[in-house]
């Protein structure tokens, strides 16, 4: 007889051909206007993030780390810069071995001519790709998310509980689970009910104060899904939102065998953590304060872990230099991450992060600050709290952080005190 051991093996065996059999879909088309002037240019899933990557390298890079090697990158909004992410960063896969990276740009492809009319109609509108790849269960997860999940657990527990879409969830303070779409389940994770931002949100049995919040990450059966997507395409607009949450997945409930996965099953942590890392960085507070979590001595999200690496795609950029050492004008940074290209000439930088290629100048106190790629910050400036756009040229003697009523008329400054400053506002502030 097997012992417990063999016995695993064949089940790891097995689980890694139905993930050869899988078709992921990164969701990628989203401005996110809660980012503000962020997403001016870029889609939500292309801004910089943690020093060096884009937000949807965590997507990309867990279905890679997963072994899922077959994926599908639909995209809508302001998509150049994201095009050209993926196509430098991410054309490593082989397609003689049927590895790939699809970018899918809306292109009107069904009757109607509609753009993409929400998520699960940007999955319709590809189907016939989607087909011509034959898998036998596709992967269905949102791109501008920050987290490192395991995605071979959730399609090994959609397997075993023969579902026909599984839903992956977190655990939230039932407080706060009002912002999210929220499940109800029995005890053997059978979802009973799917309410979007409900008033009353249902706990978890067991667990009174905590409800399950879904995550936007949905495993189907191929042949099921396409059923389904071709049931709502035909629904009319204003019946339906053709969006998974809104509309597909609740449809499903009390109808088929709808199954919820736990995110701490198949969370990818370090030793030591204390939490089941999950961000949504979807709004100016959340960008900056999970920035400068990864200052910390041990932030919650772990960037140098070896056995579940974060891909992305890097310019060659020298390192990071720091000059001159005297009192009054010293090169330094503490509490800091800098990247690749930056130069801190003289300038004090405490508690921040630096992105690429940035140039802090002589006598600058920087703290508390995420400063994105390109920029160069003028001499005697001192910026406190801040998110600073990428390519911004801050003039000399800026002062930010220390006046909240100048700083929200001349800046855009959340109800929490991060000020975000771009070139646009900067160029209006000159011209003022």
């Amino acid at each position: 007889m097997f012992d417990a051991v063999e016995r695993k093996g064949l089940l790891d065996i097995e689980v890694t051909e139905r993930l050869r059999r899988t078709l992921a879909l990164v969701l990628a088309g989203g401005r996110g206007s809660r980012l503000k002037n962020l997403t001016d240019w870029h889609a939500k899933p292309a801004i910089p993030f943690a020093g060096k990557f884009r937000i949807i390298d965590f997507a990309l890079s867990n279905c890679i780390n997963s072994g899922i090697r077959r994926i599908g990158v639909p995209t809508q909004y302001k998509a150049h810069s994201l095009l050209q992410h993926i196509q430098r960063g991410w054309g490593f896969l082989r397609g003689e071995f049927n590895e790939f990276i699809e970018l899918l740009p809306a292109q009107q492809r069904t009757t109607g001519s509609n753009w993409y009319r929400g998520t699960a109609d940007a999955v319709f509108q590809n189907l016939d790709i989607i087909r011509a790849h034959k898998p036998e269960y596709v992967l269905v997860l949102a791109g501008d998310h920050v987290y490192k999940m395991d995605y071979g657990r959730m399609l090994a527990q959609h397997v075993a509980r023969n579902a026909d879409v599984t839903v992956a969830c977190l655990e939230v303070p039932l407080t706060d689970a009002t912002a999210f779409g929220v499940m109800a389940v029995d005890e053997d994770d059978n979802v009973l009910r799917f309410d979007e931002k409900p008033a009353n949100p249902t706990p978890v049995p067991g667990k009174p104060d905590t409800a399950l919040a879904s995550m936007g990450i949905y495993i189907f059966n191929a042949a099921f899904l396409y059923e389904r997507l071709a049931r709502d395409a035909i629904i009319a607009d204003d019946h339906t939102s053709h969006d998974f949450g809104h509309d597909v997945i609740p449809e499903l409930v009390g109808k088929y065998r709808v199954i919820a996965h736990h995110f701490q099953d198949s969370c990818v942590m370090h030793e030591g953590a204390r939490e089941h890392y999950w961000r949504d960085v979807g709004t100016i507070d959340a960008y900056w304060e999970a920035n400068i979590d990864l200052t910390t001595v041990t932030p919650a999200l772990n960037l140098y872990d070896q056995n579940w690496p974060i891909w992305t795609y890097q310019a060659q950029l020298p390192p990071a230099k720091f000059v001159f050492d005297s009192d009054s004008r010293r090169g330094m940074a503490v509490d800091s991450m800098v990247s690749g290209g930056c130069v801190i000439s003289g300038a004090a930088v405490r508690r921040s992060l630096l992105f690429s290629n940035v140039r802090i100048n002589s006598y600058c106190v920087v703290e508390d600050t995420v400063v994105l790629p390109d920029s160069d910050i003028g001499r005697h400036s001192r910026l406190s709290r801040c998110i600073v756009d990428q390519g911004c040229v801050v003039p000399p003697g800026l002062v930010v952080g220390e006046d909240p009523e100048l700083d929200a008329r001349r800046f855009f400054r959340t109800e929490k005190g991060i000020t975000l400053i771009t070139n646009t506002m900067l160029k209006e502030l000159e011209g003022g």
